[in-house]
């Protein structure tokens, strides 16, 4: 049994016998391998994100959360060169990016036969040219959503000027290979869009953001017909649509900055 079949097999045997702890002795007679290589494997597991966790003393061990992890996943040849295509397009630039990385481990641990071969040689098969980006500022972009908090940030327009300004983060746009943060900002009192590799500095506040609807903050925009990515339709639970509900907060386009761009003006 190769390492990477191995480090599955571990996860699997913990999740079977969870709650209940294993000791690093019954894995390796498991196994049949030495103590010292389960040990190895189990720190393998824990830095890649994987929860499992040891419990110290008499009736001890490692045991697994077995609702944090994946169950086996059977994949077409297909659709593991098609996770394989996507996820090399979360760079350093991408929202959650990092996120990413260790949810693609995660696939990747629970894929065995041609899947798991179809997607390793395609990943072998793919390059990309790095962008620059902020890593700080994308952690703090990712904080505000997904704790829904008001964001200050310091922001470069395609014009050069600098603003600083608060602003209330209603989603992301992904157009032409960049992103863009939606937000209500306060200082304008619209709907404004944020290309991320333009955002020089991004703190997230104390202060809960109020709710705005991301479509309602699109109209008026070039990126009015912005529509949720169809692969995303079953992760999208259906909701009425609420025109307005955001107070009228259409994103204006400004003058000579915006205009023509993809997303609602930045000005």
């Amino acid at each position: 049994m190769n390492r990477t079949a191995r480090l599955y097999a571990l996860v699997e045997e913990l999740r079977a016998a969870a709650p209940r702890p294993l000791t690093v002795a019954a894995l390796a007679a498991r196994f049949e391998i030495s103590t010292r290589t389960v040990q190895r494997d189990l720190q393998a597991l824990m830095q890649t994100g994987v929860p499992v966790r040891t419990t110290p003393g008499r009736g001890g061990g490692w045991s697994i959360a077995p609702e944090m992890t994946l169950p086996p996943i059977h994949f077409t040849t297909d659709e593991a060169s098609a996770l394989t295509a996507a996820l090399a397009t979360a760079d350093a630039s991408t929202p959650y990016a990092s996120a990413a990385r260790s949810a693609a481990q995660k696939i990747a641990a629970s894929m065995t036969g041609p899947a798991s071969t179809a997607a390793r040689t395609l990943a072998a098969r793919i390059v990309t040219l790095p962008t620059r980006t902020d890593s700080e500022v994308r952690t703090a972009v990712e904080q505000a959503l997904s704790h829904n908090l008001a964001l200050r940030l310091s922001y470069t327009d395609a014009a050069g000027h600098e603003s600083n300004r608060v602003v209330e983060p209603a989603g992301l746009l992904t157009a032409e290979g960049r992103w863009y943060l939606i937000a209500w900002c306060r200082t304008r009192r619209a709907g404004r869009g944020f290309r991320l590799d333009r955002i020089t500095a991004a703190t997230p506040t104390n202060e809960q953001a109020q709710p705005h609807n991301l479509t309602d903050l699109l109209l008026g925009s070039t990126a009015a017909t912005a529509v949720r990515p169809a692969a995303l339709a079953p992760l999208t639970p259906a909701r009425p649509r609420h025109w307005g509900s955001s107070g009228g907060s259409r994103a204006e386009p400004g003058p000579d900055r915006g205009e023509g761009r993809p997303v609602p003006s930045s000005c």
